[in-house]
């Protein structure tokens, strides 16, 4: 039997078929002008029959729109596509299965605010501060405001920031770590059922290269201390430009709030900083899709030129530089934000964390929206006129399998990067966005059919290869559960509202000075949380508006968002409260998640004990076998040894015997039972 692009050819008519099936694609091919084109088939209709019966089922099991939610035939799958392609569905499989608890703890995290939507002290403060007039939001012609204008907002805000968020935050963290445990107990089940536990993917590449070539020699491993060197620093330039980009969206957010806060139109001017967080969210999105191109020539330039010994170095090389610099260019904007450094006051009167929930809201639905989009629909419309006439059934068969899409070595790799970096959305600032796992349980649903119809309908078909886990992928998803952690450990600690609002309660509401059981403790909150500042410091240069819309300023001072003194706009003692309590949480927080998470990788073996059960007989049962062959007087019940064990008094005996020696050391190394008596 011969296998041709794996498809099995027996007989002499199937072999004759084949060769002529073959001798007219070479001619076709040379009529079309194709110089070159290696592509793994998908199977034809002079196949051998079990992989078309599994074509078939793929097709109508799995790539196909109406089966939705039903499971995905990962044996198939593996038969058709080869492990490493089955791995992948099998991991996304297992991923967006344990989003749905995710997702269910975010939407009862909503719904647990949704409940105080209107009944929040802090909330009703804002609506009914009618006479409380904030200060303009730009130096130059931006008017005065009333702080119940943004009654709305305030509801809202408090909706996300509660004290819920602190415990989905905590029940984030664990899931993580849950999930990866869960899954390397899953992949132990599903690479022992393939046969592949112990397999190693090194050793097999040496051995097929000396079966090609008995004379060759292995490449070495070389490091260069002086191309790690410059392909560090190199790095390190790309991740300060994707630093720069962050902060030159943050500056447009800046000045995109003091434009539209001067505009004459009404609804833009009393919406600004909305607007200026829903424009700068796209703007952002916009830069995602330009930098990640550039940081893919970037990650392959730094790959050539580190030089990694094999193709799974270079894969795991390209994978970090790529994330690393994917992180930068998602993230550097939101974890500027996420800290606002220096822009406390900026923020909104009730907190900052729904600008981060507005754009991170707007990225991921963006992202994931046009990305399905496009990645479902460019296939489509390359193939649109490609089609070829050809009466001769085999001829036609493969062109119409040429004229589907490529494939190469990223065609998977795309499809993990894209999956893990909506990972990062949902643990890293979780905390800010609730609603992020059920968003991307609602695209991992689609993204899962959507690839298997772009791998059977819409793509060539990829070369099956062998693998017994994700590759270093699995690292990538540890680093982000660390990075969870820390996330929103800093949304809640220096974001939200949550340490502020706990301080006051604890340390100045009426409640610590006297005994007010029927007195919601928050209250006064927002009149403490605002400084005053006296009209007439103002700089010479700045030019507000001392008419606000349909209304005269009365007074002489104004309220904005910070702890200052009137006098001498210092810090109050009650920053500095605030201060320490936020780090304090934030080490607490973090230590406790932390340990949460150890406690959790160490209760949930990476390995279950059917598994180690079954290796641990696996390899007993083929030492066992080693041992027929090597000290057969050692295994009890083989007959066809029995004969021989009346010798090992006189083997032991004559061991010193210099030939003797010589055949036992070579008897010990598995050569077989040798005996010169």
């Amino acid at each position: 039997m011969e296998e041709q692009d794996g498809v099995g050819v027996t007989g002499a008519a199937p072999r004759a078929r084949w060769v002529k099936g073959t001798a007219k694609l070479l001619a076709a091919a040379l009529q079309l002008g194709i110089k070159g084109a290696l592509m793994f088939l998908h199977p034809t209709n002079f196949s051998a029959l079990q992989k078309e019966e599994i074509r078939e089922i793929l097709k109508k099991k799995w790539a196909r729109w109406r089966v939705l939610f039903k499971e995905q035939p990962i044996e198939q799958i593996r038969c058709y596509f080869g492990e490493k392609v089955a791995l992948y569905f099998a991991w996304l499989g297992w991923y967006t299965y344990l989003l749905i608890f995710a997702a269910v703890a975010g939407l009862a995290t909503v719904a647990a605010g949704a409940t105080v939507f209107s009944s929040s002290q802090v909330s009703k403060e804002i609506c009914n501060a009618n006479n409380t007039i904030m200060c303009p939001l730009c130096d130059q012609n931006c008017s005065f405001w009333l702080l119940s204008d943004t009654c709305t907002y305030a509801k809202v805000t408090h909706m996300i920031d509660n004290e819920a968020t602190v415990v989905f935050a905590m029940f984030m963290a664990i899931w993580a770590t849950v999930f990866l445990e869960l899954w390397k107990r899953e992949r132990a089940n599903v690479v022992t059922s393939w046969d592949l536990y112990g397999w190693d993917e090194e050793e097999e590449e040496l051995a097929l290269q000396l079966i090609n070539n008995s004379q060759h020699e292995p490449r070495l491993y070389q490091h260069s201390y002086l191309r790690s060197t410059i392909v560090l620093i190199l790095a390190l330039l790309m991740i300060m430009v994707l630093i720069g980009i962050a902060h030159a969206l943050v500056i447009y957010r800046a000045m995109a709030v003091a434009v539209f806060t001067q505009s004459d139109t009404s609804l833009l001017s009393q919406h600004a900083d909305i607007v200026a967080v829903l424009t700068g969210s796209v703007l952002h999105y916009l830069t995602i899709v330009i930098m990640t191109k550039v940081n893919w020539k970037v990650a392959l330039f730094l790959c050539d030129l580190e030089k990694p010994r094999t193709s799974t170095q270079r894969e795991n090389s390209f994978t970090m530089k790529i994330f690393l610099f994917q992180f930068f260019t998602h993230f550097s904007s939101l974890i500027y934000n996420t800290g606002q450094p220096g822009l406390g006051m900026a923020c909104h009167p009730s907190g900052c964390i729904t600008d981060l929930f507005i754009q991170m809201a707007v990225i991921m639905v963006l992202k994931q929206t046009i990305s399905n989009i496009m990645e479902y629909l460019i296939p489509r419309s390359l193939m649109l006129g490609e089609e070829e006439e050809a009466e001769d059934p085999c001829k036609r068969q493969w062109l119409n399998n040429y004229e589907l899409n490529e494939v190469n070595v990223f065609s998977l790799f795309n499809e993990y990067l894209e999956i893990v970096i909506q990972y990062s959305f949902t643990t890293i600032f979780v905390a800010a966005f609730p609603l992020a796992p059920l968003l991307a349980l609602v695209n991992n649903v689609i993204e899962i059919h959507m690839d298997a119809i772009k791998m059977m309908r819409l793509r060539r078909r990829m070369v099956p290869r062998k693998a017994k886990d994700i590759g270093i992928w699995l690292q990538v998803l540890e680093a982000i559960g660390i990075l969870a952690v820390i996330g929103n450990g800093l949304v809640i600690a220096i974001t939200s509202d949550f340490i502020p609002v706990q301080v006051y309660k604890y340390m100045y509401s009426p409640c610590t000075r006297e005994n007010h059981t029927s007195m919601d403790c928050s209250t006064g909150y927002i009149n403490n949380s605002l400084s005053v500042f006296h009209i007439q410091d103002f700089e010479p240069h700045t030019k507000a508006r001392m008419e606000g819309p349909g209304r005269a300023l009365t007074g002489l001072c104004c309220r904005y968002r910070d702890y200052r003194n009137a006098d001498d706009y210092t810090y109050t003692v009650q920053f500095w409260h605030i201060f320490a309590a936020r780090l304090a949480f934030l080490i607490l927080f973090e230590h406790v998640a932390l340990c949460v998470k150890l406690i959790a990788a160490w209760y949930i073996p990476d390995v279950p004990q059917r598994v180690k059960n079954k290796i641990l007989t696996e390899k007993h049962d083929h030492l066992r076998e080693e041992l027929r062959w090597v000290m057969p007087w050692k295994v009890p019940g083989v007959a066809r040894f029995q004969d021989l064990s009346a010798l090992e008094p006189l083997f032991l005996q004559k061991k010193k015997s210099p030939k003797l020696k010589q055949e036992a050391v070579l008897t010990r190394e598995g050569l077989g039972p040798i005996f010169s008596i």
